[in-house]
Order: structure tokens, then sequence, then C-alpha cells
């Protein structure tokens, strides 16, 4: 799960964590393995032969010592990694974004907030509420904020990704861009998805070519990297098996179960409007620790920040939450510690306010 064109000021130890060690599912570099419309590299009569990596030394000896760790057939493993394709595609849509590319929320707000998305996300509430006040029950998670989620990740199921899985992972995992500025850490994280990838599909007697998703190898309605399937999905429809590309119970309770492991925190607010006193404005340290919640109240309002309402009695860390709106003035909300753990799918404020603008919009169109 979890490529985004708009990222945030600066990578902190936490997003790093999350990325490479907590396989969140946001790949928090280059382009939207989710929001980007997805590709589809040699299809119709203009396809052309791939490069397999049954020839890549490297690429076997990596399957045979997979195979040693996860006590797996041998075998098995390299006829899978070898067979895999190197998709062009996918090494191109992971390159870096240029240099001279704006940030804008309101156009970044615009890809996910449209009618299409509302009103599949009210269909989506009203056939799965009882799975949704089930998962609001025991994971203390709001069914606006899941709902925002699978209609940002896929519009509730419509486009999970095109590209085959086991060719995405493999190519990331050994061909990923050298120009990219951590291109060693992304291969490695790559090589570990794709262990975890080729570990599920071998438990649920799956051939990994048949799953489809993005070009990063997200899946499903979700679209869970395979190591937060490994994690964080669950079998909340009680049929025995996780199914996050048909099985909707499952998505939602998997997604919420997601947000707990993240530290959701039920009955807390994602943001509160916030102005500022320019007279003792400090903006540098109000920006310093990014997306991350960091400030009491008092240290909020001491730099500047303005709260006021139920934000002056909240209780818990806050953080200033800047959206870019190009060549206009930017947007600025006081982020808690559940706008923090919506970045944890994806690493991004502008993804969170997009999800929870969007839950937010199909709860208002619920009600009415």
């Amino acid at each position: 799960m979890m490529i985004r064109p708009f990222a945030n000021r600066l990578c902190s130890t936490a997003a790093i964590a999350t990325l490479l060690i907590a396989s969140s599912p946001d790949i928090s570099w280059a382009r939207d393995t989710k929001h980007f419309k997805k590709v589809q590299a040699g299809s119709g009569a203009a396809a052309v032969t791939l490069q397999t990596y049954a020839s890549r030394p490297e690429a076997m000896q990596f399957a045979d010592d997979m195979a040693a760790r996860r006590d797996l057939d041998a075998a098995w493993v390299r006829d899978a990694i070898g067979r895999a394709q190197n998709n062009p595609t996918v090494v191109r849509l992971m390159q870096p974004p240029a240099k001279t590319f704006v940030k804008n929320w309101r156009v970044y707000r615009s890809r996910f907030i449209d009618p299409i998305r509302i009103e599949a996300g009210v269909r989506f509430w009203r056939t799965n509420q009882a799975s949704l006040e089930r998962a609001e029950k025991e994971y203390g998670v709001p069914a606006e904020i899941i709902v925002g989620i699978i209609g940002v990740e896929t519009i509730y199921g419509r486009d999970t990704g095109s590209f085959r899985v086991m060719d995405a992972l493999t190519t990331l995992a050994f061909d990923f861009p050298a120009s990219h500025p951590r291109a060693g850490e992304r291969s490695a994280f790559f090589k570990g998805e794709l262990e975890q990838f080729l570990s599920l599909q071998h438990r649920r007697s799956i051939d990994p070519f048949e799953a489809r998703g993005s070009f990063a190898g997200a899946m499903g309605m979700p679209q869970f990297m395979p190591s937060s399937w490994v994690k964080y999905a669950l079998d909340f429809d009680g049929d025995g098996a996780v199914d996050l590309w048909n099985s909707t119970a499952d998505v939602i309770g998997s997604v919420a179960n997601y947000f707990k492991a993240f530290n959701w925190q039920p009955g807390m607010p994602t943001h509160y409007p916030v102005s500022f006193d320019k007279s003792r404005l400090d903006m540098d340290a109000l920006m310093a620790p990014d997306i991350l919640p960091t400030f009491s109240v008092a240290s909020f309002t001491a730099k500047g920040a303005v709260l006021d309402g139920p934000a002056l009695q909240h209780s818990g860390p806050l953080a200033l939450i800047e959206l870019l709106n190009g060549p206009h003035e930017p947007q600025y909300v006081a982020g808690t510690e559940n706008f923090y753990a919506i970045t944890r799918y994806n690493w991004s404020s502008y993804y969170a306010m997009s999800v929870i603008e969007l839950g937010r919009e199909v709860a208002a169109r619920m009600e009415r």
C-alpha cells in the first residue's frame, strides 16, 4: 500500500520506520502507487516480450536465501522469481517527480472529492453499514474515516490496479531506478515486500502470478502492501480466509485494525482550525516537526498559533499542517495524533485531508 505526488517537508525517523519496518500502505516517494491512473505495459498488439529474472544471478541467489529463511521449496521460489518479468513501466513510474513540481492542495483535493466518489461512497456505506458499525465499535475508528480511505484508494474497489504484483515487486527489488536518491533503501524495502508476498501466496496456496495491483505491488480495495497484509489484514467476515479484493467486511475490518495498530485515539478529532498572531509568530519553530504532533496547546499558542473552542481543551500534542496552494495562500490546520495516524497509511498531509474530507462529504450525503 503505501508514492504520492505531494511529499511532506522532511522525512522523519518515524516515517522511515513506518515505511521500511511496519510497511505502511504508503510508499512515500516519487509518485503515487494508488492515486494515479493505473498503466498497463505490454498489452494488445504492441505487446513486447519482457525480460525475466531467471538469468539474473542476484535474483536467483535471493530466491535460494529466501527459501532457506522461510523453509520453502527452493525450486518453487526460484521458478516464481525466475518467471517474473522486468516491467519498464514500473521503473518509469517510480522515477522522482520533476523538480519544477508545485504542490497545490486545491488541485489534489479535486481529484478525490468529486460526485463520483461521493455517490460511490454512499452506496458502499449503505451496503456495508453493519460491518462499518462493528468495526467502529471494536476498533474505535469512525466509519467515515474507513469509507474515506477505501474511496481515495480505489473508489471502493473500482480501480485496484492492473499490474501483476509479482512483476512489480521483482522489478523494484532488483531494478529500482538508480537515479533515485534512496535507491538502495528502496530496493531493500521491495526485496522485503517480495519475500512477504511469496510467503503469503504460498501459505494461501495461490499462484503468485494471479494477483494484480498497483505498480508498487499494493493490493486489493485498501491497497495493502504484502507486509501490511501479513500484519494487519483480518478475516472480518469469518469465512476462514482473508480476501481484500472481494470481501468488503475483510477490507473494513483490516483498515480499522491498521489504524488501531498505529494508535488511533477513539473520539479524538483529526484536526482543528488554526490562525496566527503575527506579532509573536515563530513559523520556523512551528513547522520544524513537520506533521509529527509535538506541541502542547500551551507551547503551540506561545509560538503564535491561535486556537479557539474545543481545540483549547485538547490534551494531546499538535502539529501545524501546511497545505500549499500553488500560487495562492497556503491553508493551515492543527493536526492531532489521529491526523498523524492517517498519514501512517500514506505519508502525506494532502492525502490525509483528502481521506477526512471525502469521508465527511459521504457522511453528510448519508444524513441528507
